[in-house]
C-alpha cells in the first residue's frame, strides 16, 4: 500500500493507494508537532496493523521547514567564511524589495555579527589553493564555536564549489570537535555554484533549518518504522527521509510541489497538457505554470532570501481560506495575509474563531451549504460566520451580505494578480491555457479567476482537495545536480563539455541506486543555463553541444520571455543534470458512464432569486452536464459553477468548464 501525506496550514491530507482503489482523507493539522496529525490520520485510517507490519510506503510533503523559514524559528546558527567576507550574507545584494520607498526597512542580517566567522585558507579563482587550510586556524575556529555555542554551522568559502576539500576538512573537523553535536551544512554540498551570496544563504537556510527539519523526520520515522518514509522535494520528486534529513533547503516548497505533480498526472490523463494552477488552502495560495510538466526554476524566494537551489516556480501569496479580513487604518478592507489556521480556524468551524475569514463570507453568501462538511467531518457554524462577517459589516457601515461579496472580491484579486504574474510575466497568454483549480477552497473562486483573466476553459480536478497527497503517490525518485563552468559560449569546447555531463550523470546513478533504485532505468535531463554577457540571471536550455544553435535557442527564449533578445555575447554559466526514476503508476478510476441522477437537493444563495441546485460528485456520471449555476460537493472540497459557466464530467471524474462565448 501507498500512503500520500500533505501537511498544510490548516488540514493534513490523505489519499491511500491499494489494490482495490484510492482512498481520501482529512484531518486537522496541529501546527505545533506536524506528526501528532499524520499518525492521527492513519488512526483513523485503520492502518495501524500495515504500519506495525512495514506494509506501508509513506511519501510526505512537509511544511515544517517553510513554517520554520517564515515563523523566523531556525536554530542559533553559525557562518564561517574566508577572511574579509564574513559580512556578505548581511551586505546581500542592492536590489531593494520597494524601490519608491524613501526610507526603506533594514532587513536583519540572518547571522548576528557575532556568529559570522572567518579562516585564513582560500582558493585563487582558477580553484588554486593560494592559502593553506592550517591546523592552528581549524584550532582557532574551533574555540569559537565552543565559546559561541552553535546548534548548526553553515560554511561557504570562495570557489569552493571547484575544489571543495578545505570546506570538507573543516565540517569533518567540526563534527569531530563537538561529537556530531553540530549539525554542519558546506556550500559544496548545498550548492556548488557561482555566486558566494546565494550560494551562502542556501547553505545557511540549510544549517539554520536543518536541525528542525532532522529532528521531525527522525520522530515520524521512529513512529513509521519499519515503514519507508519518502520525502517530496521542491523540484517536484521525491527522496528518502535519511537524505533528505541533510537538505532541508530542498523541501522548502515540498507540500505545493506535490500539488503540481498531481494537476500534472490527472490534466495529463484527460488530455490536458497546459495549464494555470492555483492551489487554495486555508492559509495561502499557490500559483503555478505547466506546459507539459511543471517549470523549475533557480532564482526562487522565500521571504526576503533567494534560494537558488532547484525547485518548482511557484507564486505563493497570503490568501486562503481561513484568511482574514480586517478594516486597515485608511478604513479600506483588506484580506490576509494573517489566517486562522487549523485552530480556532474561520468562526465558521466553531471552535472559538471570531474574526471573519474568506470562508465564514462563503457560508454568508450561501456558496458553502448549512449542511456542508469542512474536511469530511468538521460540520459548519453558520451563526458564527454571521457574527463575524457582521462586525465588519458594521465597520464599512454596510450589511453583511455587502461586506461578504468584498471580502471574496478582495481575495479573488490578490489571486487574480498572482494568476497575471505567472502567466502573462512569464510571456504566456492565460486565454491559451486552461485554469485548473485544487485546494479544499479553490473550487469556490474558479469561475471568478478565469473571468479576471479573459479565460473560457477551466478545470476542477477529481481529489481536486486532496491533490496535493496524491501527487506526492505520483511523484518519482529524483536527483539534481549542478556545475558551474562560467565560460563564453563562442569558447565551448563540446567534448570537455560532455566530460562534465557524463561526470554528473555518474554521480547521481550512484546516489539513486544507494535508495534502491535501478540506474540502467533512469530518466536523464540535461540543460545548459546560459546568459547575456553583464546580466545577473540565466535561462535553461536543453543540452547541446552544437554552439550556434544553442545560441539561436537562447536568443528565442529570452525574446519570449522578455520580449526583447539583445546583440550582446551569450555566456554558459552552469550545467545541470536531473534523474528520475519511474514514479508509482497510479491508474485513476474512470467514472461510470449511465443516466444522471435526478437532482434532490437546492440551496438559497445570495444574489440569486431562485435556489440553486447542489451536486453530490460521488454521483455524477461520465458525460453529466452541469450548467450554473450549481454547487458540487465532496467530503474534501466545494465548488461553484457559476451563472454562464458550463461544466462536463470527463472519464475520470474530472468537471471540464467552458464559457460559451
Amino acid at each position: 500500500m501507498l500512503l500520500g501525506v500533505d501537511t498544510g496550514g490548516t488540514f493534513t491530507d490523505f489519499v491511500l493507494l491499494t489494490a482495490s482503489g484510492v482512498r481520501l482523507h482529512k484531518t486537522l493539522s496541529t501546527p505545533d508537532a506536524p506528526e501528532r496529525a499524520i499518525l492521527a490520520g492513519i488512526r483513523e485510517l485503520n492502518l495501524e496493523s500495515a504500519v506495525a507490519a512495514g506494509a506501508l510506503r509513506i511519501v510526505h510533503g512537509s511544511t515544517v521547514a517553510t513554517n520554520a523559514a517564515l515563523e523566523r524559528k531556525g536554530v542559533r546558527t553559525a557562518y564561517v567564511a574566508n577572511a574579509g567576507l564574513a559580512d556578505v550574507l548581511t551586505l546581500g545584494r542592492q536590489n531593494r524589495r520597494d524601490l519608491y520607498a524613501l526610507t526603506p526597512a533594514a532587513e536583519p542580517p540572518p547571522v548576528p555579527a557575532e556568529l559570522c566567522l572567518e579562516i585564513s585558507a582560500r582558493l585563487d579563482v582558477n580553484g588554486h589553493e593560494q592559502v593553506p587550510l592550517e591546523p592552528a586556524a581549524i584550532n582557532a575556529l574551533l574555540a569559537n564555536l565552543e565559546r559561541l555555542d552553535p546548534e548548526a554551522v553553515a560554511i561557504n568559502l570562495l570557489y569552493a564549489w571547484m575544489d571543495p576539500h578545505h570546506e570538507i576538512a573543516l565540517e569533518a573537523a567540526i563534527r569531530d570537535a563537538s561529537n556530531g553535536r553540530r549539525f554542519v551544512s558546506r556550500s559544496s554540498f548545498v550548492l556548488p555554484q557561482y555566486r558566494e551570496y546565494e550560494r551562502g544563504i542556501a547553505t545557511w537556510l540549510n544549517a539554520w533549518l536543518g536541525p528542525r527539519v532532522e529532528g521531525y523526520l527522525r520522530r515520524l520515522e521512529a513512529e513509521l518504522d519499519p515503514c519507508p518514509l519518502a520525502i517530496m522535494q521542491s523540484s517536484g520528486g521525491t527522496m528518502e527521509a535519511e537524505v533528505a534529513s541533510q537538505r532541508a533547503v530542498n523541501l522548502l516548497v515540498s507540500g505545493p510541489a506535490g500539488g503540481l505533480a498531481g494537476a500534472a498526472a490527472v490534466a495529463a490523463a484527460s488530455g490536458i497538457d497546459r495549464l494555470l494552477t492555483f492551489d487554495m488552502g486555508g492559509t495561502s495560495t499557490d500559483v503555478a505554470l505547466i506546459d507539459g510538466e511543471p517549470e523549475l526554476t533557480s532564482e526562487g524566494r522565500l521571504g526576503p532570501w533567494p534560494v537558488a537551489v532547484p525547485m518548482l516556480d511557484i507564486h505563493t501569496i497570503g490568501a486562503g481560506g481561513g484568511s482574514i479580513a480586517h478594516i486597515d487604518a485608511g478604513g479600506a478592507l483588506r484580506v490576509g495575509p494573517q489566517s486562522a489556521g487549523a485552530d480556532p480556524g474561520p468562526a465558521c468551524y466553531g471552535r472559538g474563531g471570531r474574526a471573519a475569514t474568506v470562508t465564514d463570507a462563503h457560508v454568508v453568501l450561501g456558496q458553502l451549504p448549512a449542511d456542508a462538511t469542512l474536511g469530511g467531518s468538521l460540520g459548519l457554524d453558520a451563526a458564527a460566520a454571521h457574527r463575524a462577517v457582521e462586525a465588519v459589516a458594521k465597520a464599512l457601515g454596510t450589511n453583511v451580505e455587502t461586506a461578504a461579496r468584498g471580502i471574496v472580491r478582495v481575495a479573488n484579486e490578490h489571486m487574480a494578480q498572482a494568476l497575471r504574474v505567472m502567466s502573462i510575466e512569464r510571456g504566456r497568454d492565460p486565454r491559451d491555457l486552461v485554469l485548473c483549480c485544487f485546494g479544499g477552497a479553490g473550487g469556490l473562486h474558479l469561475c471568478d479567476l478565469a473571468e479576471a483573466l479573459g479565460m473560457a476553459r477551466a478545470m476542477i480536478p477529481n481529489f481536486a482537495g486532496v491533490l496535493s497527497a496524491l501527487g506526492m503517490l505520483v511523484a518519482r525518485p529524483e536527483r539534481q545536480l549542478l556545475r558551474t563552468l562560467s565560460r563564453n559560449l563562442q569558447d565551448l569546447d563540446g567534448q570537455a563539455l560532455e566530460a562534465v555531463r557524463n561526470e554528473l550523470l555518474a554521480a547521481g546513478r550512484k546516489e539513486l541506486k544507494e535508495e534502491g533504485q535501478d540506474p540502467n532505468t533512469l530518466q536523464e535531463e540535461i540543460f545548459l543555463e546560459l546568459r547575456y554577457r553583464g546580466q545577473a540571471f540565466a535561462l535553461a536550455l536543453p543540452f547541446d553541444t552544437d554552439r550556434c544553435a544553442l545560441e539561436a535557442a537562447f536568443h528565442e527564449l529570452h525574446r519570449s520571455r522578455y520580449g526583447h533578445a539583445l546583440a550582446t555575447p551569450v555566456e554558459l554559466v552552469n550545467i545541470r543534470v536531473r534523474l528520475r526514476a519511474a514514479g508509482q503508476e497510479v491508474a485513476l478510476p474512470d467514472v461510470a458512464a449511465g443516466e444522471a441522477e435526478p437532482a434532490r437537493l437546492w440551496t438559497p444563495m445570495a444574489g440569486i432569486a431562485e435556489d440553486v441546485v447542489v451536486y453530490a460528485r460521488q454521483t455524477l456520471v461520465r458525460g453529466q452536464r452541469i450548467t450554473g449555476p450549481a454547487l458540487v460537493v465532496e467530503p474534501t472540497a466545494t465548488s461553484l459553477i457559476a451563472a454562464g459557466w458550463e461544466a462536463v464530467v470527463d472519464a475520470k471524474g474530472n468537471l471540464l468548464l467552458e464559457r460559451p462565448a
